[in-house]
């Protein structure tokens, strides 16, 4: 008897759980996005090591920026790294002369 009283609870626990549901924590809104103007490029994430690596005369640029304080954000991390691996490919090369 008593498990059955249980069961019975349980189930009723769980029905009012699921409709008083939008009541307690109503879904949130979907807030409309305006897409920026095709004319104005904006970037949302930095540029990898790979893509500065690919490109070391902008990635030198970068770190220009950065110096003196025109360029900020992530992209000052991944340009330096990509100058330090190209660099280091570089003399990698003519120490061992390939």
């Amino acid at each position: 008897m008593s498990q059955g009283k249980t069961v019975v609870t349980l189930v009723i626990g769980f029905a009012g759980g699921f409709v008083l549901r939008p009541v307690i924590a109503p879904m949130q809104q979907e807030v409309a996005v305006v897409s920026p103007s095709p004319f104005h490029e904006t970037r949302s994430e930095a540029r990898g090591t790979q893509y500065f690596v690919a490109h070391i005369d902008e990635a030198r640029q970068v770190v220009a920026g950065c110096r003196d304080g025109s360029v900020r954000g992530g992209e000052c991390d991944t340009a330096e790294e990509a100058i330090i691996k190209v660099e280091a490919q570089e003399r990698r090369k003519r120490f061992l002369g390939n």
